[in-house]
């Protein structure tokens, strides 16, 4: 083993786990495409004032898990911690924005200094969809009924639970606040430490703190709904409505609140069960306000983000994931004899060539023919194609069956495409 070592919490993805990466990030993006989603691709570095302005300086995220640093210009930069500021920002400078309906979508590693565990890293991937410039519900319930469909195509929708609340306009919000701290001071002493310290910068956090003991507390606390706006409740009933009528259901949480705080109105998030402390695979809602508060022209957004790592572990612990994706290899060329090796390329390239697109591995760097069949074998290959120097000289070649109980065969070159086709390649 070397002495180097990836850092903390920032894996490696090897090839024998990246199918499984490239498999999620594929149905994810037909299911995007379905839907008419843009792909935007934005720097893993950005200025650290755009994360303290559209996150929000007193959340965890500004506080406690951004990675910032001076450059050699003394500018404070930060990786990434999360899309929706960057994206923003993006749209922003090139004019994505005004007067103009956008649906984006990203991908990519994001940045928290976190303690690491199963399901939560400091390198992490998220893919996230953003909208900008539709004001009513009815592209709050797409993102919702976008993110069905994809769980419900990759065989885990069962497995998933919609929580739903409002948060209401930022004067509500303001209201609220206030009656929450009045509340909250008298019972200060038996909060747990994080509520102790969000109490005056980020006191809606508390609604959803993982303290039990905190939660008990909160029984007696205002209700969110005597203070939210009659254009929110109106908003989040037409929502309910168009999922109800989209056959998505769900569970009103009034203690959804998100841990950003460019948050207005539409919150959601999907939580498991079946992983543990890591519930929530993915979550979003609107954010009117951010798209002014860092520099642009009042313009309503919408969107989301989901853990690629966190939906990665669930189909694993769902078992729902197709046996096909791990096999990378449909024919393994067994090369044997100076003039085969000299043809070999030839073969190879004429069968990648093929309207099925075979995917043929060829044996390279030598080895007896006992060996490259090994070889063959281990490759999950469906046939071999084994090539000698007589083979070569008539342009034919052997074709045996590694998976089944087909006889071996000799075809010519030309007859390769329906020789395949019995495979299914």
């Amino acid at each position: 083993m070397s002495g180097l070592q990836s850092l903390r919490g920032m894996n490696d993805v090897l090839p024998s786990e990246s199918p499984l990466w490239q498999y999620l990030e594929s149905q994810v993006k037909s299911v995007l495409d379905q839907y008419s989603y843009r792909e935007m691709r934005m720097p893993i570095v950005e200025s650290t004032e755009l994360f303290a302005r559209g996150v929000g300086e007193h959340t965890d995220v500004v506080e406690k898990e951004m990675y910032t640093f001076l450059d050699r210009n003394e500018d404070s930069l930060t990786l990434r911690p999360e899309g929706t500021a960057g994206c923003v920002r993006a749209a922003l400078q090139h004019g994505l924005t005004h007067n103009q309906i956008q649906r984006l979508w990203y991908q990519g590693p994001m940045f928290r200094y976190e303690r690491p565990q199963k399901g939560r890293y400091r390198q992490f991937f998220q893919i996230g969809a953003e909208t900008f410039g539709i004001a009513s519900p009815d592209i709050d319930a797409e993102l919702i009924v976008m993110t069905h469909r994809l769980f419900k195509k990759l065989g885990i929708s069962d497995s998933l639970t919609l929580h739903l609340n409002t948060l209401g306009s930022s004067e509500a919000r303001a209201r609220y606040r206030k009656a929450l701290v009045d509340y909250l001071e008298g019972v200060k002493d038996k909060l747990d430490e994080d509520s102790q310290r969000r109490l005056y910068v980020n006191p809606m956090r508390i609604l959803d703190s993982k303290s039990k003991s905190t939660q008990a507390l909160l029984d007696g606390a205002p209700q969110f709904k005597d203070y939210i706006d009659e254009e929110s409740v109106e908003h989040f009933d037409q929502l309910r409505k168009l999922l109800d009528a989209a056959g998505v259901d769900y569970v009103v949480n009034p203690r959804l609140v998100r841990g950003l705080d460019y948050y207005t109105k539409t919150v959601f998030e999907w939580m498991t069960d079946a992983l543990g402390a890591q519930g929530t695979v993915c979550g979003g809602g609107r954010y009117d306000g951010l798209i002014p508060l860092l520099g642009g022209k009042p313009t309503p957004g919408s969107g989301f983000a989901m853990g690629v790592e966190r939906l990665l572990l669930l189909l694993e612990t769902l078992n729902v994931v197709p046996d096909s994706i791990y096999n990378t290899v449909d024919v393994f060329m067994v090369v044997a004899g100076e003039q085969a090796q000299l043809s070999a390329f030839e073969l190879a390239e004429s069968v990648r060539s093929l309207p099925s697109k075979p995917r043929l591995q060829m044996n390279c760097g030598g080895g007896s023919f006992k060996s490259q069949m090994k070889k063959a074998d281990k490759s999950g290959a469906q046939i071999a194609l084994i090539l000698g120097d007589d083979e070569a000289n008539q342009k034919i070649v052997q074709v045996k069956d590694l998976r089944g109980d087909m006889q071996q065969e000799t075809a010519a070159w030309s007859d390769l495409a329906e020789i395949f086709a019995k495979f299914s390649i």
